[in-house]
């Protein structure tokens, strides 16, 4: 017999498998020995009271064992042979498409201008070490993608573009702990997400699929309105139909389509800070306990959102127990993002905490003054307007940390009330902080509602607001600042048969999962398009 039940424990019953199993026969009346095995379905910290809680779905096996996997597993057939389409990233969005052609059965071509997701790893090490940023491998660039060195982070809040958890169980067949069909924020780590992405090349290889490191795309191939092809750096041409999913810092990209009258729109994003704690303050602040978290919580999360004169002001991609790394994707400019590991046991937390941009607040006084500071006009007719302004703003940030990858901080509270910090507190990032006036250089349309915002927060969490806390610029690579104009129902270009834009680079995802379930739509597209 199989029962399922929905419990709400203390921290260390959870954490037990034998706790659980007497609390489990105890509360449902059952006999302890009958009970052979209990598997956690889905599990949630309910830190809203000084008293934790843990949400449990546990599904429980009377007398009876458990089937093999704790997964589903999706059959991956040969390809060889078969109709090509050339994905153009190997992020989330790219890998995943492959892998759902190779399910239709088609045969993906992958193009990756970065390194293998292990050879990245040195040139990440080169930033902070010598200050060196390579252009084609970087955090942004390289197997994986974006996620797979700033978090891996596999919580979404779109509900409406395809199945979570065929993600997540694409994710466990390739070597991720189940621990993220529990959780209600999964998280896989960065020092465990590059082994699940060699294995998932590996089937793609496997399955008659190729990939091809150190070879970016340069141009599309186009005959009469149709996508047919990329032509690329190495001189080799690659042609099928195109699923382009460059990631949102491939400007390059961008600037080719604009270029070549290839239809895409400015579009809205989110720039601010890294905001960087002590872990232990804010584990004492959300379990509301001055000993932190205990052995039996995990690093503790937070979420603040307010609305400030008309725009969003909020965390994002929050990192508990992590590190704020360098994310720069070039030269002339500083860029940091964060990241966990697997165990999230830092000694730091922290966030991007940053305020909603729209295209048309690039003409607001302060940031078409911050702009024209930097040569450039607020043209919000140019659809790469709101891309010349996140330029302007990392170089200006590289500029404030002395022309080097070191990062321009000032201490919380000090921002707040308009004070420069004379000292900062210890700090994960690697390459080194300098202090700056963070409220004096970057435009009064951002500072003004980060500070109100802070202060707004301190408020709603008491402890939040103070001097412990650092704020390390910029945050500005929350999502794209272009969207690749695509139909609704085809997923392909407005205009150009055979291109299907694809994932956070396009203008259609916000993350690992959202970019992964929009990169299986856009297999799908592919596939009916070949298929018709």
């Amino acid at each position: 017999m199989i029962e399922e039940y929905q419990l709400r424990v203390l921290p260390e019953t959870a954490a037990n498998e034998q706790a659980l199993r007497r609390y489990i026969a105890r509360e449902k009346g059952k006999d302890e020995r009958t009970l052979t095995a209990i598997r956690v379905l889905k599990r949630s910290f309910d830190a809203r009271q000084r008293t934790i809680f843990v949400n449990l779905k546990v599904r429980v096996y009377v007398n009876e064992q458990p089937e093999d996997d704790e997964f589903v597993r999706t059959a991956y057939r040969n390809v060889e042979g078969r109709p090509q389409v050339v994905v153009v990233g190997a992020g989330p969005g790219g890998l995943f498409a492959a892998l759902r052609l190779i399910e239709a059965g088609y045969r993906p071509v992958i193009v990756e201008r970065g390194k293998n997701v292990r050879d990245r790893k040195l040139d990440l090490a080169k930033i902070s070490r010598e200050h060196k940023v390579d252009s084609e491998s970087n955090y942004s660039f390289g197997e994986g993608g974006a996620g797979a060195y700033s978090d891996g982070k596999l919580y979404t809040r779109s509900k409406k573009r395809g199945n979570v958890e065929k993600i997540l169980n694409v994710f466990c067949q390739h070597g991720a702990s189940v621990s993220i069909l529990q959780d209600a924020h999964p998280h896989i780590g960065t020092d465990k997400l590059p082994r699940v992405i060699e294995n998932m090349r590996k089937t793609i290889l496997d399955c008659g699929g190729e990939v091809h490191f150190e070879t970016r795309m340069d141009a599309l191939l186009i005959e009469k309105d149709t996508v047919v092809g990329i032509e690329t750096n190495t001189g080799k041409t690659f042609r099928g139909p195109v699923i382009l999913a460059t990631g949102h810092s491939a400007r390059d990209v961008y600037r080719w389509l604009h270029a070549h009258g290839v239809e895409i729109e400015s579009k809205g994003l989110a720039v601010g800070v890294r905001l960087e704690h002590p872990s232990l303050l804010i584990d004492q602040i959300q379990y509301h306990n001055r000993n932190g978290r205990g052995k039996y919580l995990p690093a503790a999360e937070y979420s603040f959102v307010q609305q400030v004169e008309g725009r969003g002001v909020y965390s994002f991609c929050m990192c508990p127990g992590g590190f704020v790394v360098p994310a720069a994707s070039g030269p002339r400019q500083t860029v940091v993002n964060g990241m966990s590991p697997s165990n999230r046991g830092s000694k730091w937390s922290n966030s991007g905490m940053v305020v909603e941009l729209h295209p048309e607040d690039l003409e607001e006084k302060s940031l078409a003054g911050f702009m024209a500071v930097s040569g450039l006009q607020p043209d919000v007719r140019n659809p790469l307007a709101m891309m010349c302004f996140q330029e302007a703003l990392e170089e200006q940030n590289w500029q404030q940390g002395n022309c080097r990858q070191t990062a321009p901080a000032q201490r919380m509270a000090d921002f707040v009330n308009g004070r420069l910090s004379y000292d900062l507190p210890a700090s994960s990032y690697v390459p080194g902080l300098v202090s700056s006036s963070l409220h004096f250089w970057m435009p009064k349309f951002v500072t003004a509602r980060l500070a109100e915002g802070f202060r707004r927060f301190g408020k709603a969490s008491r402890g939040f607001l103070t001097n412990e806390a650092v704020m390390i610029g910029v945050e500005s690579r929350t999502s794209a600042p272009v969207r690749i104009v695509r139909d609704g129902e085809t997923l392909q270009h407005v205009r150009l048969k055979g291109l299907f834009p694809c994932g956070e680079g396009a203008g259609y995802a916000g993350g690992i999962v959202s970019a992964a379930m929009d990169g299986e739509r856009c297999a799908e597209a592919a596939a009916a398009y070949l298929g018709s």
